[in-house]
């Protein structure tokens, strides 16, 4: 089935007199016949136990989106951050290393730069444009357990040679973790391009509507975790009655090891009622990403074509560094977010304040037009060189274009640039 099919139709379907849209299944634990078959479920973590790493309404979401990816097998979490950390988890111990590409969203580098090193798992960050012979010399044999990146960086919008990261992870004998969120499997699909394993955040495009904070991490099934850099896929695991996860589980043991292991002990798993609407979120992803591309490209045209405005970075534009990167990854477009930058952050404090119909706020990818400023915000206690130094210029504005008509979208923004 084609993207949009899958959005309707993945994941549930119903039998006869079934309720055509899967149910929200509201319990925490379920029922069992005789203590040897409860026994057997504690064997097989994904079988329904108890509903803090498990649930039917949160399995059928997971298999819709592991169809989308053209993954084996998903695993929803509480935020897009808890599915960053269990990428990572699932795979380090204190005392590992990963190489993260610089430039991407500022949660996952704090996690990574500040989190992570206080329990021994260090990170080197590279640029995205970094050679091949770089990406091998900041390598640590026996320590980096995976490179990491994101498909359309958040907020610097660099688009990632997923190819030529994957080739040197592979050749390593690591795997490449891939943030999708802003790409969404609508317009990439990074297993396709080498990647191994896909994050989102969910409550960005995949909600859409901004009803749930979630997260997701979807297995390719294609990495070798017996190729001896990973032994705790290998090795029993005495925590889970000796289980072996390559062994019992196969092409999805990465998942099956994430839910055993680390969703089981950390709980991070979302309530069914999460789960339901961001299915409802999902069905409508693919349409919704046509229309997000176009306004996108659009206001990014108007934007450039404003002398109030110093730079406008989307990828989708011809001048832009990624552009050609852009076509091989992102052909059908580059997602809604665009970032403008004016002369002074007085300046783009002026034109946020003089929008009407775009809401300044601390989100993304709405349906609804939603604006940030950096400088007197997320990154407020920065000075102008500080900001700089952060690869943030004091009048950036990250503008993230929702599903209104795009001549309001800009009549907005124009009559907003006027009152500068």
């Amino acid at each position: 089935m084609r993207d949009e099919t899958l959005c309707l139709h993945s994941g549930y379907t119903p039998k006869n007199g079934e309720p055509c849209v899967f149910p929200i299944v509201q319990s925490t634990t379920y029922k069992f016949d005789s203590t040897s078959q409860m026994g057997n479920a504690f064997d097989m973590p994904v079988v329904q136990i108890y509903s803090r790493f498990t649930n039917p309404t949160n399995e059928a979401v997971e298999r819709k989106i592991a169809d989308l990816e053209s993954g084996v097998a998903a695993m929803l979490t509480t935020s897009g951050q808890a599915a960053t950390l269990l990428s990572i988890m699932n795979l380090c111990n204190a005392g590992d290393h990963i190489i993260c590409v610089a430039g991407v969203y500022g949660g996952t580098v704090n996690l990574f730069k500040t989190t992570l090193p206080r329990y021994g798992i260090d990170c080197t960050f590279v640029e995205a444009d970094a050679d091949e012979e770089t990406l091998r010399k900041i390598f640590l044999p026996n320590k980096t357990k995976a490179f990491f990146g994101e498909t359309i960086a958040n907020p610097s919008l660099t688009v990632l040679d997923i190819e030529k990261f994957s080739r040197i992870a592979h050749e390593l004998g690591v795997p490449l973790i891939i943030d999708n969120t802003f790409a969404t499997p609508i317009l990439c699909k990074p297993f396709l391009f080498g990647a191994d394993i896909v994050i989102h955040s969910t409550s960005k495009y995949m909600d859409g509507h901004a009803l749930q904070v979630g997260g997701v991490i979807v297995d390719s099934g294609r990495f070798d975790w017996a190729n001896g850099n990973f032994p705790s896929f290998t090795k029993p695991d005495e925590s889970y009655h000796g289980m072996v996860y390559v062994r019992d589980f196969g092409k999805a043991a990465y998942i099956a090891k994430a839910r055993a292991q680390l969703m089981r002990d950390l709980g991070v798993y979302p309530s069914a009622h999460s789960a339901f609407l961001l299915n409802i979120g999902l069905e409508t992803l693919a349409l919704r990403m046509e229309r997000y591309c176009y306004n996108a490209l659009a206001a990014a045209e108007f934007f450039s074509s404003s002398d109030k405005v110093v730079s406008v970075n989307y990828p989708m534009l011809p001048g832009s560094k990624y552009y050609e990167t852009a076509l091989k990854y992102v052909p059908k477009g580059a997602g809604g977010v665009v970032s403008v930058s004016l002369q002074t952050r007085e300046k783009a404090a002026a034109f946020l304040d003089a929008l009407k119909l775009a809401r300044l706020e601390v989100h993304v990818a709405d349906i609804r037009t939603c604006v940030l400023h950096p400088a007197t915000s997320t990154h407020r206690q920065l000075s102008d060189d500080g900001l700089k130094a952060a690869g943030v210029h004091p009048g950036l504005v990250r503008f993230s274009v929702g599903l209104e008509h795009i001549d309001d979208i800009i009549a907005d923004a124009e009559q907003a640039l006027n009152a500068i």
